[in-house]
């Protein structure tokens, strides 16, 4: 279960979206995600499933990936689904057994959130798949730039942003290794109630804790014996520059955003 947790990799390519600056997909990234919360109706719903799907098509990004990293938020959205069934409100009732009252605007809602939540999930990912750490680190820290004026430390809140995914995958491969090496001792994680599997856990904590922390010892002792000094006078390999099908997307994204928005105001 562990290895299908697929956040912070990146997968290399030449798609088109791959090849687009890292700017740009931060950018179309957010709007994405207003336009989502947007969304009211069934037509705007409609639209940013379409939206969605190309993204997938020409990122060249396998389904089956996408579909094995949604494997261990399962529980996550069937919880979301019972929880906004079960409390919103409504007059068309379909079930309804002691204090349990189910209706038919709690059914409908619950479907919208879970479509919106495994929408926010995919589109998300699509952004760590096909962008590196690295042209994420300089896109975070082009983007806000502006702050620089007010004393905001940019570029250290963006080398955190891109260490923070990066180290993902390193520590949930840690992780299954110390799981595997205490199954090969006797540990068992699978039975039991709850409060005994939580239990069974603790061992794996500590020992992940202990790699954690020399993982990140490990690195700033390597960053130091560089001269590492932050942004200041640092240059860049792969200087970022906007091209023709950057703006292309983004006036794609903002038009799709103000479709969103029209059709939200009519309730579509």
């Amino acid at each position: 279960m562990l290895k299908d947790i697929t956040l912070g990799q990146y997968f290399p390519g030449r798609s088109v979206v791959h090849r687009l600056d890292p700017r740009t997909k931060l950018i179309l990234t957010l709007v994405y995600i207003v336009a989502l919360f947007t969304a009211v109706g069934y037509l705007s719903y409609g639209l940013m499933v379409a939206v969605l799907i190309c993204v997938i098509l020409l990122s060249q990004i396998r389904l089956k990936t996408i579909l094995k990293s949604m494997k261990p938020l399962i529980i996550i959205i069937i919880f979301t689904f019972v929880l906004n069934m079960f409390f919103t409100g409504g007059t068309r009732v379909l079930v309804s057994f002691w204090i349990i009252r189910i209706t038919l605007e709690g059914v409908t809602m619950a479907a919208k959130m879970i479509i919106r939540l495994v929408m926010l999930i995919i589109g998300t990912f699509q952004l760590t798949y096909t962008t590196s750490p690295i042209a994420l680190t300089d896109g975070l820290e082009k983007l806000m730039n502006p702050l620089k004026k007010i004393r905001v430390p940019v570029h250290e809140l963006a080398m955190m942003m891109s260490i923070a995914l990066r180290f993902i995958p390193t520590l949930i491969e840690e992780t299954d290794k110390i799981i595997c090496a205490q199954k090969a001792r006797g540990a068992d994680f699978e039975s039991g109630n709850l409060i005994r599997r939580a239990k069974a856990m603790l061992p794996i904590l500590v020992p992940l804790f202990i790699s954690a922390f020399r993982r990140a010892d490990e690195l700033a002792v390597a960053m130091e014996s560089r001269c590492y000094h932050g942004g200041e006078g640092r240059t860049r390999m792969k200087q970022l520059r906007m091209k023709g099908g950057d703006v292309a997307a983004l006036l794609m994204g903002a038009v799709v955003l103000a479709a969103v928005i029209v059709l939200s105001v009519f309730g579509l």
